[in-house]
């Protein structure tokens, strides 16, 4: 016989509930030996004695058998009932049948049979219960297709099939037992203790915002009558006992503060207090803002409290996770996830995201990098990181807390040694990756990976003057001796070479309309000339200056003596 059982639970038309197991097996009822049939109703056990085993050979055509409870009591017929007495005992049945053992009624009610009619088989819809009767009462039972379609018509006509049971009391019987079996798997779902952490980590958040609106509310009403307390006193807390203990602001002066405050901030609160600016309000706007002061110191200490709570339940259900995330985080996260279980199902890219979802379709929807983190950037360990490595410690710290997760949700243990080690791992890559760490490269490796450092080298280069002018220095020396030692052959040779021009100007002369213009025209190419020589004249050294003042004098009196001859 093949076992593997499947819970079937069914609630019939009137109301009543009836419940069995469905199975597949190999192993087919012998049509030779009469049939017996255990079924299992809210209201009891009931036993039926297959009358005509003919019509349930088609398996497909069964259930036309069942259609009327006239045609259903030709079929079968009720042997015996076993009535539970109350709610508590038909409970205690029920999960003995999902855990797949006998209980005592059942028990007791099979060896009656079995003293009885012992050479009868007994049909059954959960094959794994088959296997415990066989071993503890010694009946052959049997399960097959056919009597899984028998339990099915047995089921639709049950009103009809069993006597002296009122459709109204089977309704009662079924609800009751519906709700003793529903608080009966809630106390013992392993998951239970999941709903305390995510409703007090909900609770704290919503504590947090209202702590807020209420501080602020404070500060701002206050602050109209002692607008310097709020610069000098920063603490929330404290800044709400003063408010509530001392009231008007003249108080401040003969008010002993050192219970709430230190001496140095208590001097200058008292220093404020009598130069202040604020204005004048009423007892009874002092009395408002002072219950408002209360509300606000009762919600904070009830926080404290609720935190420590947290933090027990934290580290009872998920110790591991609780060590690599911290309390918060880790109640987040489950949070987040529904429940522990849920959260060990989740790999570890999903922790890392978790969170941040509406960033992650955004993301894919507009084509651009997705998140590196969610909830778990607020771990400690991604906190102390610098931005350059925050993606690399939430990738690691989430496959991290992905393996303490399975651990704690799964693992029998309780302790947190697994946190611990991974912590010491996480923290210690931390620091590698602070120190800018190498991995080590072994063989010729290493030379390759070593980069030259870079020196900086300048040169400094002189300026080369002589590169300013375009004729040879020598011709120029040479030029300048020639001047020196032949002064008077030089002026024949200007002489000479200027014989054109005077003949040009002769010429010129024949028409006195243009005597004036070739004096003009003749100084103008003379100064010309003259400005170009100084240009060639230029880069030379300082030895040519009086070299050429000489020259220039010579060139004043050729000038003139041109102009005596014309």
């Amino acid at each position: 016989m093949r076992f593997g059982a499947q819970l079937y639970t069914c609630l019939g038309c009137e109301g009543s509930r009836v419940r069995g197991y469905v199975s597949g097996s190999d192993s087919s009822s012998d049509p030779g030996s009469a049939m017996l049939v255990l079924f299992e109703t809210a209201a009891g056990y009931a036993i039926f004695k297959v009358l005509d085993e003919s019509k349930l050979q088609e398996v497909d055509s069964i259930w036309k058998e069942f259609e009327t409870p006239e045609k259903a009591n030709k079929v079968v017929k009720l042997k015996h009932f076993e009535k539970f007495q109350d709610t508590t005992e038909a409970l205690a049945a029920a999960t003995a049948l999902v855990e797949g053992k006998i209980s005592k009624n059942l028990k007791k009610v099979l060896k009656k049979i079995a003293a009885k009619e012992a050479h009868e088989q007994l049909a059954i819809a959960d094959a794994k219960l088959g296997g415990v009767i066989k071993d503890k009462v010694n009946l052959s039972c049997v399960h097959s297709a056919m009597v899984t379609e028998l339990m099915r018509g047995i089921r639709n006509q049950v009103d009809g099939l069993i006597t002296g049971l009122s459709t109204r009391e089977m309704a009662a019987m079924s609800l009751g037992l519906a709700h003793s079996l529903s608080r009966y798997k809630l106390k013992f779902s392993p998951d239970k203790v999941d709903t305390m952490i995510v409703q007090a980590i909900s609770l704290l958040d919503d504590l947090d915002k209202e702590l807020n609106n209420y501080i602020m509310r404070c500060r701002e009403w206050y602050g109209w009558h002692f607008p310097e307390l709020g610069k000098i006193i920063t603490d929330n807390l404290a800044y709400c006992k003063c408010v509530r203990a001392v009231g008007d602001r003249v108080n401040f002066a003969s008010y002993d503060l050192s219970e709430m405050l230190p001496e140095e901030v208590e001097a200058e609160v008292k220093a404020a207090a009598e130069i202040s600016m604020g204005t004048e309000v009423s007892e009874e706007d002092i009395n408002n803002i002072s219950h408002l002061c209360d509300q606000v110191i009762e919600i904070s200490e009830y926080r404290t409290q609720l935190y420590d709570y947290l933090k027990n339940r934290m580290m009872a259900i998920a110790p591991n996770l609780t060590v690599l995330v911290g309390e918060l985080v880790g109640a987040r996260l489950i949070a987040h996830a529904g429940s522990l279980l849920n959260l060990a199902k989740h790999p570890a890219s999903t922790v890392q995201i978790l969170g941040a979802e509406k960033a992650l379709f955004r993301a894919l929807k507009t084509k651009r990098d997705t998140p590196k983190y969610g909830l778990i950037y607020h771990a400690s360990l991604v906190g102390q990181t610098t931005p350059k490595n925050k993606g690399k410690i939430s990738r690691m710290l989430a496959a991290k807390a992905a393996l303490a997760i399975r651990y704690d949700a799964l693992g029998e243990d309780t302790n947190a040694e697994l946190g611990v080690e991974s912590r010491a791992k996480l923290e210690a890559r931390l620091r590698n990756l602070e120190e800018k760490g190498l991995k080590r490269i072994s063989g010729t490796g290493k030379a390759l990976a070593r980069a030259d450092k870079y020196q900086h080298k300048s040169e400094v280069r002189t300026y080369d003057p002589s590169g300013d002018s375009t004729l040879p220095s020598v011709s120029k020396k040479r030029k300048f001796e020639e001047v020196e030692e032949e002064e008077q052959p030089a002026a024949v040779k200007v002489k000479k070479a200027k014989k054109p021009k005077v003949e040009v100007v002769e010429e010129a002369e024949e028409e006195p309309e243009v005597e004036e213009t070739p004096k003009k025209k003749k100084k103008k190419k003379k100064l010309i000339k003259t400005e170009e020589e100084e240009e060639e004249e230029a880069p030379t050294t300082s030895i040519a200056e009086p070299l050429k003042k000489k020259k220039k004098k010579k060139k004043v009196k050729q000038e003139e003596e041109e102009e005596e001859d014309d």
